[in-house]
């Protein structure tokens, strides 16, 4: 009974009222930090949304489950793109625009002042025209005509830091001009072995639609180019990938210029030192990187770089891995000259070695295409026949005639389908000698179960079968 009373007692004073004691108010200071971060995002939205657009775009896509019309029907979809430059120009990933028969930008009307309905005018599409891909980093350049054009500046890649304030814009799942914040959460994100591509790791939510979006700095500076995310169930779970900076400029400037980004080669490959290859070969302490094969007849050979060459600074940039050396390659455009500071049997030396364009880079052919002219629906490539200039870009090919794969437009057959760079010389059974012959063949084996085609690819002759939905 007694215990009883004691706990009512202990109610009633906890429910009466003013019987505790009001939570003290913040302080002033936190406050107005909290307020002075706020509107600065707020002004910061403001001032990136008339660089950010939707990209529409119509084209090819997979066939519904169980057509048994064409492996590739039309398809309507959109992504995100930000305008780089005053003439139009405007960053988007390949993805989002590949295949596309028709790109249209949705340009988002600038936010009314203070006062002003939230609700916005919706954006008039603008056609647009692409200028370039480049697969290998997913991204893409595309162009409008329009008056008004507000770029976005770039930030400086050296000043990336992990843990910094990013937002994240573009139109996920279609809706146009959201922002989301997050960090850096890593700054070269490989996702693959042997990949010089890498990514800037971000939490800021991206999903589907956001591809080709801006990721921007807290002064409104491009950063990345929103491309991917690692997910589960497919949607956001705090792993975005962005492209980062510098590699967004090289592309963009590679495509301005002719159409296609070429990439740089040496003609010279190397390692990361490990402990036990330290060991194996007696390296010296300071060994991180070294030269593990010269290609005869390149520059690096001629240059005088030897296998065993211990590469420690490249640029007046110190290097500590085989992926920071490529990165820096990456960047050097054909035509300009690398600066190779060496150890040699305990030497050092200095070495200037031209770039030169890398020899059978698969994209070099991609702007020589368009879908009205070079598409194949049903194998879901963008093909070019071989000629004689052909023939002399890709020496060494098995065959005189054929058809030779440009760029993929779609996905048939997935990654066991054809590779961009394969030349197709029969389906079926039955030779092709060009794009029209190619097109007839798939045009009779309609009702087949199955498109085999003989390719080449990087000197070897091999069947590439496609199920026929």
């Amino acid at each position: 009974m007694t215990r009883l009373c004691s706990s009512t007692s202990v109610l009633a004073l906890i429910l009466a009222p003013g019987a505790l004691l009001a939570a003290p108010p913040p302080p002033a200071r936190a406050t107005r930090h909290l307020a002075d971060l706020n509107a600065e995002l707020q002004a910061l939205a403001v001032r990136v949304a008339p660089s950010v657009v939707q990209v529409v775009v119509s084209g090819f896509g997979s066939a519904p489950t169980g057509s048994t019309t064409a492996v590739l029907a039309a398809r309507r979809g959109s992504g995100s793109g930000v305008i780089v430059d005053a003439e139009g120009h405007i960053v988007t990933n390949a993805h989002v625009v590949q295949g596309a028969r028709r790109i249209e930008v949705l340009r988002s009307p600038r936010p009314e002042g203070p006062g002003g309905s939230i609700l916005r005018p919706a954006p008039r599409p603008v056609l647009a025209r692409l200028v370039g891909i480049d697969r290998e980093t997913d991204l893409a350049l595309i162009k409008v005509e329009a008056e008004g054009l507000v770029p976005i500046p770039f930030a400086e890649p050296e000043g990336l830091r992990q843990g910094q304030l990013v937002l994240a814009f573009g139109s996920p799942l279609g809706l146009d001009n959201s922002v989301t914040l997050g960090v850096l959460s890593a700054l070269a994100r490989q996702l693959k072995p042997d990949d010089p591509m890498i990514y800037l790791q971000t939490d800021a939510p991206i999903n589907p639609g956001s591809s080709g979006g801006p990721l921007v700095d807290v002064e409104g500076r491009l950063v990345g180019i929103n491309t991917l995310i690692l997910s589960q169930g497919g949607g956001n779970e705090g792993l975005g990938f962005a492209a980062p900076i510098h590699i967004v400029m090289s592309v963009v400037r590679g495509i301005k210029a002719e159409g296609r980004l070429r990439r740089g080669w040496i003609g010279a490959r190397v390692q990361t030192v490990t402990p036990l290859l330290a060991a194996g070969l007696a390296l010296p302490p300071e060994a991180a990187v070294i030269v593990s094969d010269v290609v005869t007849d390149t520059p690096a050979a001629r240059a005088n770089l030897r296998v065993g060459d211990l590469v420690q600074v490249v640029d007046g940039r110190p290097v500590d891995n085989a992926r920071q050396f490529d990165v820096r390659l990456y960047r050097a455009a054909p035509g300009e000259t690398i600066k190779l500071e060496l150890l040699r049997d305990g030497q050092r030396l200095v070495a200037e070695v031209p770039v030169v364009e890398k020899p059978g880079d698969p994209d070099r052919f991609a702007s020589q295409v368009t879908p009205e002219k070079n598409l194949i629906p049903r194998l879901g490539i963008l093909g070019i026949e071989l000629d004689d200039e052909i023939r002399k870009a890709v020496p060494g090919l098995r065959g005189e005639v054929g058809v030779l794969v440009a760029a993929r437009a779609g996905g048939a057959g997935g990654d066991e389908g054809l590779q961009v760079g394969d030349v197709v010389y029969a389906l079926n059974g039955v030779s092709v000698r060009g794009l029209g012959e190619l097109r007839e063949a798939v045009s009779r084996a309609r009702e087949e179960s199955a498109l085999v085609l003989q390719v080449e690819r990087e000197g070897k002759l091999q069947f590439v079968a496609i199920e026929a939905e």
